[in-house]
């Protein structure tokens, strides 16, 4: 009767409906130990460890498995100190107590501590050996591993699986592979756990080659034939993307199935984007266990098919929590966070899971304040919460800088005792990182028992996010070992701090160690490339991107493609064209590459390709083809397009699409229009608004609205020295020149200095940078030399300089020779001396083009049969045979 209740408790443990067992454990008459810790193993097991403290305190301790029992609750936890409490309670240990807090330590990662209570245990078993060589190998020391398990006076085939694993852990799968060899030819036949780690290694190869040779072995000891292995086999098939279709054969070759099986096979096909096919799986499943329904819920909520699994949910006559908590998941993956909570409060039992699933949900979907609400609940409820809700509270306070949060749910950890564990830690310097709390950071990080790359990498992060570079540069150079996000974190400070040079520098360097490359790491050097102009440098990394079968994932095309626009590459039509997936974003970047190009009409056509192909346009469309049609001249397209925005897709107009229409109504002459407009918006204009109509003002010499125009800049951004010219180039062109020495002399009065013009090239990989009236480039003299040649040249052809915009007090030659030293002008001299004859000129600068700049190149085009590309602040122009594709209009 007694083991009957006993067997009860367990069932309804297992089905998460711990309510239901402690009634059924309170209504037994008479109670063995054996029940007693059946009762306090359910309770630990969900992570109710106040509940189980509670009934080991009713038996006085218990035995020593009570004890041994509860210990590793705690340990599950992350409560550490809670569990050493425990152990140093206990009045007698035996070594399966020793070995619970070794284990202890090396679940939490304390493998320092594991090996000092290792070293001291009175005796040890091959389960104390496999316990601290499973911490080294989880902790990725496997020096310290390969020397523990030399050392080993008996192994057995747990020590090498675990050995095994530890090096496939480590992506040395050819060294895994290796051991696996070596075991063999000591005679050590593997069992399913062995063969399954060894299929992990296997799988990391990459080589099926690999995995076909070890069927054999499978064969030969009967293994494959085996549910178990067979399923790992399975998994190690469909680990590879390409050969879905290969373990869909060993699928259905297979003499045996499981429940995991049938979930193996839905849950590959509907991660490889084959939901329908692994709907079809699931409906030839004679059972449909949960793991099956769970597998095929999760894939459907995966790639967007929400109601077909809510639909599955349903169907399902008694959900378990697991069932409840994959839902939850689902919702919060697919951003409808009122259905995963309505889901979450129906829910008849919770566990540590499903908080924590509600807890990351809200964070991740930017309900910070709900996720540390809910912590508070879940607090409330008696219930100390997860290392994964935890870590998620800790993210939910970096999203919104809640540092007092933070420290509140530091502390909480400490109360679950659960500081010192690694991931608890590496939480807590992002948090205290993002808070931008330093000495916080610092003081985390020192006092961490164990550093691991991530430890690493986050006090990089910590530092580069608090400006900290040459700090973090430091950190980067004395790490004993890195990963890639490492070189991540790394590339992209330099690159965010605008050290291009030494980013790419770095780049070499990981590729030199054999660090592969990941998607990150090539879009922030193509981003890099893009913003600097560096076409050639963007080739070298598109190059690496092919050789590491990169260039075809999305957000590196995305990337590639947005790169060759802002480098005036045609290439990026190329990169288009070969994509074979594409979202939003590569729409848009195409069509604001072609506005970036003068090509309006392309936009406007790209755009409507982007429609025929089902993809709905959002704000940054709308941004893209405003400015195409301003920069096209497009002035009725343009309204279209604006007005399309509220009436037919439900956007709500923002700044940048007012902006983008005073812009369009201005460039194109009707600059009283576009300041009406500015006047009947309904929101508060900015900075931008308010520059575009001084553009516009300057472009037609509209001196009474470009004065009102400025004198609005003036008043929201003082410092802006380019308002301040424009004005002043309004004056100048009209011969209002006391009105031009009044706006110097506010210049003056207010401290504010004009931006000098700047331009930049690549040649045979080097960038040479040129400012206004440069005197430093060591080439200074033959780029003068050229230039004088140059303009000679350009003046019998017909070309004269506009001097409107120079100031009056100086003679008509001194202008000239004024405008002759502009930073482009300087730039195009140096390419026409170091570049073979009838070699295209690329040159990039920071502010827009002047007038008088905008001739002189359409004549060099012409005089030196050269093609001329220039991106300057606003747009690109290509100077062809004596035109422009601007059209003049700029």
């Amino acid at each position: 009767d007694r083991s009957a209740h006993t067997d009860r408790i367990q069932e309804l443990a297992w089905l998460g409906r711990l309510r239901e067992a402690r009634e059924v454990f309170d209504a037994m008459p008479h109670r063995s130990i054996f029940a007693w810790n059946t009762m306090i193993s359910a309770y630990c097991n969900s992570g109710m460890l106040e509940d189980a403290r509670s009934l080991v305190d009713a038996i006085s301790g218990g035995n020593v498995r009570t004890s041994t029992i509860l210990l590793s609750g705690y340990a599950r936890l992350g409560r550490v100190l809670d569990a050493r409490r425990v152990f140093d309670g206990m009045l007698e240990r035996n070594t399966i107590a020793w070995n619970a807090m070794v284990s202890c330590y090396v679940r939490n990662g304390d493998v320092t501590m594991a090996r000092r209570l290792f070293d001291a245990m009175p005796s040890k078993d091959v389960t104390s050996w496999n316990s601290m060589l499973t911490g080294y190998c989880h902790s990725r020391q496997m020096v310290d591993a390969w020397h523990l398990f030399e050392q080993m006076p008996e192994r057995n085939l747990v020590s090498w699986t675990v050995v095994i694993s530890g090096y496939a852990r480590i992506e040395q799968h050819g060294k895994a592979w290796d051991i696996f060899r070596m075991m063999h030819r000591e005679g050590v036949s593997p069992d399913q756990s062995n063969f399954a780690s060894v299929l992990l290694a296997v799988t990391g190869l990459r080589d099926l080659g690999v995995l076909e040779g070890l069927r054999p072995l499978a064969l030969k000891t009967g293994f494959e034939s085996d549910v178990v292995i067979g399923t790992s086999m399975l998994n190690a098939y469909t680990r590879d993307a390409s050969a879905l279709d290969t373990a869909m054969k060993f699928f259905e070759g297979m003499p045996e199935r499981n429940e995991y099986t049938w979930s193996t096979m839905i849950a590959a096909l509907s991660h490889g984007g084959r939901i329908d096919a692994a709907t079809a799986v699931y409906e030839r499943d004679p059972v449909k266990s949960i793991p099956c329904q769970t597998a095929l819920l999760t894939g459907l909520a995966r790639c967007g098919r929400i109601t077909d699994a809510r639909i599955l949910f349903d169907q399902i006559p008694d959900p378990i929590v697991v069932s409840w908590n994959a839902m939850i998941t689902g919702y919060m993956q697919n951003g409808m966070v009122d259905e995963a909570k309505e889901l979450f409060d129906r829910m008849p039992f919770r566990n540590t899971i499903s908080w924590a699933g509600m807890i990351a949900g809200y964070a991740q979907n930017g309900r910070n304040q709900e996720a540390l609400d809910l912590l508070q609940a879940q607090h409330r409820n008696g219930m100390l919460p997860s290392l994964s809700s935890l870590t998620s509270s800790f993210f939910a306070c970096s999203n919104i800088g809640a540092l007092e949060t933070g420290n509140q749910v530091h502390s909480l950890a400490v109360k679950a005792g659960c500081q010192f564990n690694s991931y608890i830690g590496n939480a807590l310097i992002t948090m205290y990182g993002k808070c931008g709390n330093m000495e916080y950071v610092r003081q985390v990080f020192s006092r961490m028992r164990v550093k691991d790359t991530v430890s690493w990498n986050s006090f990089i992060s910590a530092l580069v996010h608090n400006n900290m570079l040459e700090d973090a540069r430091h950190i980067f150079d004395n790490m004993l070992s890195r990963d890639v996000v490492s070189w991540t974190t790394i590339i992209s400070a330099y690159a965010q701090a605008e050290r291009g040079t030494e980013a790419v520098e770095f780049f070499k360097i990981m590729l030199h160690k054999h660090e592969v490359p990941n998607s990150p790491i090539l879009t922030i050097l193509l981003s890099m490339c893009g913003s600097l102009g560096a076409p050639k440098l963007g080739q070298q990394i598109h190059t690496v991107a092919i050789k590491h079968g990169r260039d075809s994932e999305l957000i590196v095309a995305n990337a590639l493609m947005s790169m060759y626009f802002k480098c005036g590459s045609a290439d990026s039509h190329k990169v288009f064209d070969s994509m074979e997936e594409r979202d939003i974003f590569t729409w848009n970047s195409f069509i604001t590459g072609c506005a970036q190009h003068g090509l309006g009409r392309e936009a406007i056509k790209m755009y409507k390709h982007m429609r025929s192909a089902g993809v709905l346009p959002n704000e940054v469309t709308f941004v893209g083809l405003l400015n195409a049609c301003s920069h096209a001249g497009l002035v009725d397209e343009g309204w279209q397009f604006f007005k399309s925005m509220s009436r037919d897709y439900g956007l709500t107009p923002l700044l940048e699409h007012y902006a983008c229409m005073v812009d369009l109504l201005g460039r194109t002459g009707n600059v009283q229009g576009a300041e009406q407009f500015i006047y009947d918006m309904p929101i508060e204009p900015d900075a931008v608004i308010w520059s575009a109509l001084l553009g516009a003002c300057k472009i037609h010499k509209n001196a009474e609205i470009g004065r009102r125009a400025a004198e609005r800049l003036f008043a929201i951004e003082p410092s802006n020295s380019g308002n301040y010219v424009m004005l002043s180039n309004i004056y100048s062109s009209l011969g209002m020149w006391v009105e031009v020495a009044e706006v110097r002399r506010i210049m003056k009065q207010q401290g504010v200095t004009k931006e000098p013009g700047c331009s930049w090239m690549q040649i045979r990989n080097k960038v040479y940078s040129f400012v206004t009236g440069d005197k430093q480039h060591e080439q200074i003299e033959e780029v003068e030399s050229t230039l004088q040649d140059l303009y000679t040249s350009l003046r019998t052809a017909g070309y004269v300089p506009d001097t409107e915009f120079v100031l009056h007090d100086i003679d008509e030659e001194q202008k000239e020779s004024s405008l002759l030293y502009h930073s482009e002008k300087l730039a195009v001299a140096y390419g026409l001396l170091v570049t073979p004859q009838g070699m295209p000129i690329q040159i990039m600068k920071n502010l827009r083009i002047c007038g008088d700049c905008h001739t002189f190149f359409k004549f060099v085009s012409q005089v030196t049969k050269r093609d001329i590309d220039i991106r300057d602040g606003n747009r690109f122009h290509h100077f062809r045979n004596g035109s422009c594709s601007c059209g003049d209009f700029w």
